[in-house]
């Protein structure tokens, strides 16, 4: 299984296709990461709130992949926020995982509540420019939040994870994002909470090209060149997952998908949600 990657901001490259891991836990998580390794996937995402970089770590190790072949993202939680905190966290991530340096490491959530959200962003690239951390990034930021860190440092984010899917295509956000260089990660981007893949033109389309509706909802994010991670311990479905890239929405497929934006409002708010 070969995933196609995207250039980075930094120079760096990301694949379109990676493994999520929430709620996975213990014994079944070490088994869908090696799995998921061992089927072609480069890019394995976690966080200390889903409380399995150990396992993930684990998982990575029984696999046969050179780990400087793989891409492991992990996060740094509201409760790490802040310069000193968040170099303390991403070592503490990094010794659970069991690597030497981790890939792409993104600020969870804004949480602008604490107010630190512009030292964690300083201490990351500290950490990038000491080589921890390969790639730094965030995840949930809005436009604004994205302009505060520029504006106090001179650096955007590489990446962004957002909730993403033809349901939620957060339209704005992403050409704001796009014209930064700021690539665009979707969480949750099958949209099944909204309902998704179990609307009638999603089902017309996944009948007209034999795919199901998880492979049509996730071939609209990355031929809008949107990376994905979703979550599947099943082998079987982690290559349905990754397997996108044999057949291409046109441009009437894409207009009945555009029907299905729920809206800015539908997705979580950033400024307001805030997980520690």
């Amino acid at each position: 299984m070969d995933i196609p990657t995207v250039a980075l901001g930094n120079g760096r490259s990301i694949p379109l296709v990676g493994l999520g891991t929430h709620n996975m836990m213990g014994r079944p998580c070490i088994g869908a990461v090696s799995s998921a390794i061992e089927a072609g996937y480069r890019l394995i995402d976690t966080a200390p709130r889903y409380c399995n970089e150990l396992s993930v770590g684990m998982g990575v190790v029984k696999s046969t992949t050179r780990r400087d072949e793989l891409i492991i993202q992990t996060k740094l939680s509201g409760g790490d926020q802040g310069f000193d905190e968040a170099i303390n966290a991403a070592k503490e991530s990094a010794r659970r995982l069991g690597v030497g340096y981790i890939d792409v490491y993104l600020i969870h959530w804004p949480c602008p509540s604490l107010g630190r959200t512009v030292d964690s962003w300083k201490a990351l690239l500290t950490l990038a420019d000491e080589g921890y951390v390969r790639t730094p990034g965030v995840s949930n930021f809005k436009q604004h939040h994205l302009q505060m860190l520029y504006d106090e440092t001179g650096c955007w984010p590489a990446i962004n994870q957002i909730q993403c899917s033809p349901a939620l295509p957060r339209t704005e956000l992403r050409e704001f994002m796009a014209a930064r260089g700021i690539h665009a990660q979707a969480w949750h981007p099958t949209g099944r909470k909204q309902g998704l893949l179990a609307d009638p033109v999603i089902l017309r389309i996944a009948r007209k090209y034999g795919k199901s509706p998880t492979q049509i909802a996730l071939r609209w994010a990355v031929q809008h060149g949107i990376g994905v991670v979703p979550k599947s311990s099943h082998a079987g479905r982690q290559q349905e997952n990754a397997d996108l890239f044999d057949f291409e929405l046109d441009a009437t497929d894409l207009a009945d998908l555009a029907t299905l934006d729920q809206g800015e409002g539908a997705a979580k708010d950033s400024d307001v949600h805030e997980e520690f």
